[in-house]
């Protein structure tokens, strides 16, 4: 496989050394390092994306775009064979070669304000160089994956469903969901109104998806761009607030340390309006600290849906794993939710000043 593949590239298989790479859940990569040169193979999980032309011809319009109007913006896309195809499918699978950034380096858990304000820059630094971008361009790699609406229809369809025995153990779980519903209205509501504008957004903000420089820790670009897809920008933060504020992630099972780092939170605001704050509507910015609540609460939807369905979605590793996580991400929003009148308060008086 891998030698048919370089070779698609005017690579020889002889000079390259081969080995897997990161830590990505979702498609296989592997590091491809020659003498002079380095490079990243990845072949995309067609189980999850569906249709992986669509996210090769999405990155081909960024491309085009970027080059065009921003063209010393790194954006780490996927480089052309021998016969100018960036996805080469091989026995069935979908495969890409990427350029490997040298000196650069990437992290699977936020520890300091800094790296979450280094991170939360190149999102918005992205998001910038797409402003103009005509969204309707792009296709949806994943539908509905940040409807939350949707998800809250899927989560009243599953207590219907659901046996007796998993209704029981989840119970103080469900009600304390239904009475957070108004969460969902109030996403709604920001839609319907047009509070919200439809923007290039990145929809996996997670640390890892960012690549920092090996010695400063300065942010270089952002990466893992499959899920790109018209959106809004409430995505992307509230993505890094559900990752980036608790130092324990959504497999701890002691909730007394799930807590929200009230110094990360300012620091995912101060790098992302670094570069988004000139951009942003009034209205937009006004749903900042509405991010984290929206994208919490729809994981801990979307957890305790998979447990009552019988785990049918994400992987468990023991009976009850997604009660857990449900657990886990309500303790988070119960958390965010306590300093809601904290960051409220210095949201409004940096408002109109970033």
């Amino acid at each position: 496989m891998f030698q048919e593949i370089l070779a698609s590239y005017g690579l020889h298989y002889d000079n390259f050394k081969i080995e897997p790479y990161g830590s990505g859940l979702i498609n296989y990569t592997w590091k491809v390092s020659g003498v002079d040169k380095n490079y990243l193979l990845q072949k995309i999980n067609a189980n999850v994306f569906k249709e992986p032309i669509r996210i090769d011809e999405n990155l081909l319009e960024l491309r085009k775009f970027l080059d065009k109007y921003a063209p010393d913006y790194l954006f780490v896309s996927p480089l052309p064979n021998l016969q100018n195809e960036t996805l080469v499918v091989f026995n069935g699978d979908y495969y890409r070669v990427f350029p490997f950034i040298q000196n650069s380096t990437s992290l699977d858990f936020v520890k300091t304000p800094e790296e979450a304000y280094q991170a939360a820059k190149q999102f918005g630094e992205f998001a910038k160089e797409l402003d103009g971008f005509n969204t309707k361009k792009l296709k949806y790699t994943l539908v509905d994956f940040h409807n939350l609406p949707l998800r809250v229809a899927q989560f009243k369809l599953a207590i219907q469903g659901a046996s007796v025995e998993r209704l029981l153990e989840a119970a103080t779980e469900i009600n304390e969901l239904i009475k957070l519903e108004y969460i969902a209205e109030k996403y709604q509501e920001l839609i319907d109104n047009g509070s919200l504008k439809k923007r290039v957004v990145h929809h996996d903000t997670k640390i890892s998806n960012v690549l920092l420089h090996q010695q400063t820790g300065e942010g270089l670009c952002v990466i893992d761009l499959d899920t790109v897809m018209p959106g809004y920008y409430i995505s992307d933060i509230g993505d890094m607030m559900r990752t980036y504020l608790s130092e324990a992630n959504e497999e701890e099972k002691d909730l007394s340390k799930v807590v929200v780092r009230e110094e990360m939170f300012f620091a995912i605001y101060r790098g992302y309006m670094e570069e988004m704050g000139d951009v942003l509507s009034t209205s937009e910015k006004e749903a900042f600290v509405f991010s984290g609540k929206f994208m919490i609460y729809m994981q801990a939807l979307r957890f305790l849906t998979d447990f009552l369905n019988n785990d049918v979605y994400y992987h468990t590793t023991y009976p009850s794993h997604n009660l857990v996580r449900a657990k886990n991400q309500l303790q988070l929003l119960k958390s965010y939710l306590s300093l809601d009148p904290i960051f409220e308060k210095v949201f409004q008086n940096n408002l109109h000043t970033i």
